[in-house]
């Protein structure tokens, strides 16, 4: 019996740091043909080694294969690794993490070249890349026919999420998530520094903080109904008014305590504004207004 054989879409990859390397490793694991060239060729050794071809060059690399992905330092160093490539006819995939208007420039720079564009935002570390249920996965967004010519093939190292044709919404995405995970680190550190001189071991406190954390969680969903809607008082369960009223007790503990309140008191300062403008019967969703100017 004659079995059909699925031709694997060759790979170029631009870039052996920790992501890289693990972009490709995963895409040899699944029997894709892949080019990569990084700047300090030793790197590119152990993947030689794998099943890679090593190009001598970045335009030799971008030569081999229509996609080419690139998972770079910054935003500059992509101008400079392909200034010198023919980017005429290519799929060029941005995976260098940099900001919403830098992606936007970097597209109409591709176009210019001839290629076709996406950027991306990686949601993962090196170690959960080409790991299904690691739970990685990566924003996409500029050319929606090229992510739909390409998906099977980017969604290898890490699932995919594509989240529209203006080529900054990935990297915003990204930066929006990695914003709310600092703030999430900011109040696990203030929680732990509040104990930190007392007789409570922190793993005690750690399950407890990770509860709650999830327990909260739910509550952007509120949020993101109130500010489409523009009602900010539906379904409020604690108001503005009650909650900047106990902001006084956090603040004197993390004073009994020797803990300094820098990590708490912008976002209590944001609240007391807030409320100042004639806002007490709202939730806390007011704030954000505070913060776009």
């Amino acid at each position: 019996m004659a079995h059909e054989t699925v031709e694997k879409t060759p790979v170029t990859l631009l870039g052996l740091g920790a992501m890289g390397a693990a972009l490709a490793r995963a895409w040899l694991a699944a029997g894709h043909p892949l080019t990569v060239w990084n700047r300090t060729p030793a790197r590119a050794a152990g993947i030689s080694a794998e099943g890679a071809t090593v190009a001598n060059s970045a335009a030799e690399a971008v030569a081999a294969n229509t996609l080419v992905v690139v998972c770079l330092l910054d935003d500059a160093s992509v101008e400079e690794v392909l200034a010198g490539a023919d980017l005429a006819g290519r799929d060029l995939v941005n995976l260098t993490t940099g900001t919403p208007a830098q992606a936007r420039a970097r597209a109409d720079w591709a176009r210019e070249r001839g290629a076709r564009y996406l950027d991306g935002g990686i949601m993962a570390v090196p170690p959960m890349i080409g790991v299904p249920d690691a739970g990685g996965y990566v924003f996409y967004s500029g050319s929606g026919e090229l992510f739909e010519r390409h998906q099977a093939t980017l969604g290898v190292p890490a699932g995919t999420t594509y989240v529209g044709r203006d080529a900054g919404f990935a990297a915003l995405h990204d930066v929006a998530l990695l914003s709310a995970m600092y703030g999430m680190f900011a109040g696990a550190a203030h929680a732990f520094a509040l104990i930190r001189r007392e007789d409570i071991d922190p793993a005690s406190l750690a399950p407890l903080l990770a509860d709650w954390l999830v327990a909260m969680a739910p509550t952007v969903h509120q949020t993101a109904d109130q500010l489409r809607s523009g009602d900010y008082t539906k379904g409020v369960a604690s108001n503005l008014a009650m909650q900047v009223a106990g902001t006084p007790t956090f603040l004197r503990t993390a004073a009994e305590q020797g803990v300094s309140p820098e990590l708490l008191s912008p976002y209590f300062e944001l609240m007391r504004r807030r409320l100042a403008e004639g806002s007490g019967e709202e939730d806390l969703t007011g704030v954000i207004d505070l913060l776009v100017r």
